[in-house]
């Protein structure tokens, strides 16, 4: 961390011990995102309103390069509990972020489209042409949700694609609404 931990306490005394295990924790955070520019962990114990026993919330706020992490927790009748669930999920988000700046988010591939280029409604099947000019042999079975009755020539349609005995032909046939 460039900057020093803050640690604050709201309606409730924290001990040395509980403040060195957040110091702990919150070190720990820099293995996972190394761009920390300040951390600071707020325990609370909210107002009692007719419950019995103490509820602790720790909520951390995490200055980061480009950004800011924010982790609120539901409270926790156990305070250690609190604090190791509050770091867990900080540990998550610091992860994804760092994810996000590196550019390792995934990356879903185009569902890809072609148009109803030739059709035989008395034999149940037909072909698709691809924007790349391949054809593809479909059978009304692969048409999704019985639309093959409502098929037309120009029809477009987002398709899956594998190898059959004669060639290329397309395993399911959504039609697209327009």
């Amino acid at each position: 961390m460039k900057l020093e931990l803050q640690i604050a306490s709201h309606n409730f005394e924290l001990t040395e011990p509980l403040r060195e295990l957040i110091r702990e924790k919150a070190e720990k955070l820099d293995s996972f995102y190394e761009h920390i520019m300040r951390c600071r962990v707020v325990v609370e114990v909210p107002h009692r309103h007719k419950h019995k026993g103490i509820l602790y919330n720790i909520n951390i706020y995490i200055t980061v390069a480009g950004g800011e992490v924010v982790v609120k927790r539901e409270p926790n009748e156990d305070i250690y509990v609190a604090i190791r669930d509050a770091f867990d999920t900080a540990r998550r988000k610091l992860e994804d972020y760092a994810r996000k700046q590196r550019g390792d988010i995934k990356s879903h591939e185009e569902i890809p489209h072609a148009r109803v280029s030739a059709l035989f409604p008395d034999k149940g099947y037909g072909f698709l042409t691809t924007g790349d000019g391949r054809d593809i042999y479909f059978h009304e079975n692969s048409v999704l949700n019985s639309e093959f009755k409502q098929l037309k020539l120009g029809s477009v349609v987002h398709f899956a694609e594998e190898q059959g005995e004669k060639g290329p032909q397309a395993s399911t046939v959504r039609v697209i609404v327009k």
